[in-house]
């Protein structure tokens, strides 16, 4: 028992003393970067499959 108490207690002081954590602003950063990044995989995802429904449907009307 002795043992988990040490550990957690250790945990503890890393996560209090020795882990530097981002600040409000720093965050609110890199959100919108994420937010920005993957609004524009999503556009990049979107044409793609648009184009490729298009290309489909000229093949198959040839066919």
């Amino acid at each position: 028992m002795e043992r988990i108490v040490n550990y957690l207690k250790n945990v503890y002081t890393e996560l209090v003393e020795k882990t530097s954590w981002p600040s409000w602003s720093d965050l609110f950063n890199s959100a919108r970067v994420v937010m920005v990044a993957s609004l524009i995989i999503a556009l990049i995802v979107w044409v793609m499959d648009f184009a490729f429904e298009h290309v489909l449907k000229m093949v198959y009307d040839v066919l």
